[in-house]
């Protein structure tokens, strides 16, 4: 398949906003992009008409309950089947910030053994409350999440967070065995790091949300559902980096794009 025949779809829904970023740099990609409401989605659009499913940033229906739970509830109970298949035959499904917290929401991550029917893991509140910064991101996976392999093992990659509730737990009682199993299953994506590549071992400076074991960012046991807490569509271009202009000129791009080109490469292949 032609990389300009790719289809990427970017549902939104009250109160997300992101969708324009996202679209802005999967376009860039040369790839087509459509950017749907979904209650549009639920009534027009199937699912299984596009190649890559992004769901995207912003704080959907206020965050009330929980940050992602009431757009994860509407997702499951219009679209909940059909996107079991798409994740089933292998297609990528990319969940950034509260599209991350709709994943974990709806049971499609961690996934241990395919969706479940509750959430095995939480995003809850941060302890020092909303951060929006820039951090760093070191890829700890080794293989397992085919979206990721064009980055290379242990690269530390600088994105920006804005979130409220983005610290990563699993029930006290399942902490050690769900950590165990991400480990064995290569589930685990992306972990916060300081400047030097070393782990944030819990330091609020590099470890924003205070997530359990630096997490930043996880995968299903297939690989093929991604979610993560930073954002890449805001580190895609060059300009959008801090601190370039002290350099004088702007790089091309920033370290979001390897993210977000690594997912079009792996479709690029899947096809």
């Amino acid at each position: 398949m032609n990389r300009s025949e790719i289809r990427v779809l970017i549902p939104r829904a009250p109160g997300t906003n992101c969708d324009s970023e996202t679209a802005m740099a999967f376009l860039d990609l040369g790839v087509m992009v459509e950017v749907v409401h979904t209650q549009r989605l639920f009534r027009e659009r199937n699912l299984m008409d596009y190649d890559i499913i992004v769901f995207p940033g912003g704080f959907s229906y206020g965050d009330y309950v929980r940050s992602g739970a009431i757009w994860a509830k509407e997702c499951e109970y219009r679209i909940g089947r059909e996107l079991e298949e798409f994740i089933r035959e292998g297609r990528p499904v990319l969940g950034i910030c509260n599209g991350f917290q709709l994943l974990v929401e709806a049971g499609f991550l961690p996934g241990f053994e395919g969706r479940s029917i509750y959430p095995q893991a939480a995003l809850a509140n941060n302890p020092g409350g909303f951060q929006c910064r820039w951090v760093r991101v070191r890829h700890v996976n080794r293989g397992n999440c085919p979206l990721t392999r064009e980055i290379p093992p242990d690269a530390v990659l600088e994105m920006p967070v804005a979130h409220g509730e983005g610290r990563f737990l699993f029930p006290r009682d399942r902490e050690d065995d769900y950590l165990r199993r991400l480990y064995e299953q290569d589930q685990l994506v992306f972990r916060y790091a300081k400047p030097d590549g070393t782990f944030a071992d819990g330091e609020a400076h590099y470890n924003p949300d205070g997530a359990l074991h630096d997490i930043a960012g996880i995968c299903n046991p297939e690989g093929n559902v991604l979610g993560l807490m930073p954002h890449p569509e805001r580190a895609y271009y060059g300009w959008q980096t801090p601190g370039w202009t002290k350099r004088g000129t702007p790089p091309e791009y920033g370290d979001g794009r390897l993210l977000l080109e690594s997912i079009v490469r792996y479709v690029e292949r899947r096809l």
